[in-house]
């Protein structure tokens, strides 16, 4: 990395002044780790220093909050919770064969395109939504071949506070042009009253098609009650390799 040319420890931070030796290269990375002495967690952090021809930092700040093993337990439980829902949902649609290609479908799991994926942690409610938001995350898919079109899915997991279940009949995306989309929607099973449930939407396209931050809006079979969500995006699609 360097010579070190000086270092200081203060109670809450510590400096650290490097010269670059010669032969450092733009681009090259080199990874530093801090471990803390008074025995909270996290115990470390990792920082990576990226060499650059003409720009240097001259400081950055780190700000550590220790927190109690059993938040990080918890945090770590809930990623591995999703990482198995997001396992078995690819089991599933994996298993339905019938279903039409592109993110609704089954074929991107196998290698017929390339997916991308974000949580959707800012998403926005609105007061008169009929079911409350738990989980969200929006997909892009890029195809490798013809045989299925660039597509985008939203799927949502759903909390209803009501007294009857809720069916989810239609779906529109409309961009902040004012332009609407008509989702393809899908629902397992009715959401049932103080229960949750998952709906995944996707339309055909790709992300540049859409003027996002987007606004979603779901509606119910049988009744005036609808969800409304704002703030949507989508990862940009990756390019599949050569």
């Amino acid at each position: 990395m360097g010579r070190l040319a000086h270092w200081a420890l203060g109670e809450d931070g510590l400096s650290l002044y490097v010269i670059p030796r010669g032969d450092y290269l733009p681009g090259e990375r080199v990874k530093v780790t801090v471990r803390f002495a008074d025995g909270a967690a996290p115990a470390s952090a990792s920082f990576w220093l990226v060499g650059h021809a003409a720009k240097g930092t001259r400081k950055v700040e780190v700000f550590r909050q220790p927190r109690p093993p059993d938040v990080l337990k918890r945090e770590r439980d809930e990623a591995q919770a999703e990482a198995r829902q997001c396992q078995e949902d690819k089991a599933r649609l994996l298993a339905e064969r019938e279903e039409p290609g592109g993110l609704m479908g089954a074929a991107w799991l196998e290698g017929a395109g390339v997916v991308a994926f974000k949580q959707l942690f800012f998403l926005t409610e609105q007061p008169a939504n009929a079911l409350r938001l738990d989980k969200a995350r929006s997909y892009s898919y890029t195809p490798t071949g013809e045989t299925h079109p660039a597509s985008l899915a939203v799927w949502l997991r759903l909390l209803n506070p009501g007294a009857e279940p809720w069916t989810m009949a239609g779906a529109v995306l409309e961009d902040s042009t004012g332009e609407e989309v008509a989702l393809t929607v899908r629902q397992e099973a009715p959401i049932a009253a103080s229960g949750a449930g998952a709906v995944l939407v996707g339309t055909e396209g790709a992300p540049e098609q859409l003027d996002c931050p987007c606004t979603l809006k779901l509606w119910e079979a049988a009744g005036p009650r609808t969800v409304t969500l704002g703030n949507v995006t989508f990862p940009d699609a990756p390019k599949a390799a050569p």
